[in-house]
């Protein structure tokens, strides 16, 4: 398992030390899990960048009426 080391100023300190408790779990594991809920969800500038850059990309409304029928899924 990698291991990093972070700088952080008191007030910070005390945020973290206070959220871990709450949530009843480590200090590495709160930053873990905030790092994996942002770092996750968010879109790279780049690719943010693009949106609406495509004059001509075919939209939903612009779709014929009628659609494919969906395929079978698997179920887990």
């Amino acid at each position: 398992m990698a291991q990093i080391t972070l700088y952080l100023d008191d007030a910070t300190q005390a945020l973290v030390d206070e959220a871990a408790k709450a949530n009843g779990v480590s200090k590495s594991r709160w930053v873990a899990d905030i790092i994996r809920t942002y770092a996750a969800h968010d879109w790279p500038q780049d690719c943010l960048a693009l949106a609406g850059r495509f004059a001509d990309f075919p939209l939903k409304e612009d779709a014929p009426g009628i659609q494919p029928a969906d395929v079978p899924r698997l179920i887990y």
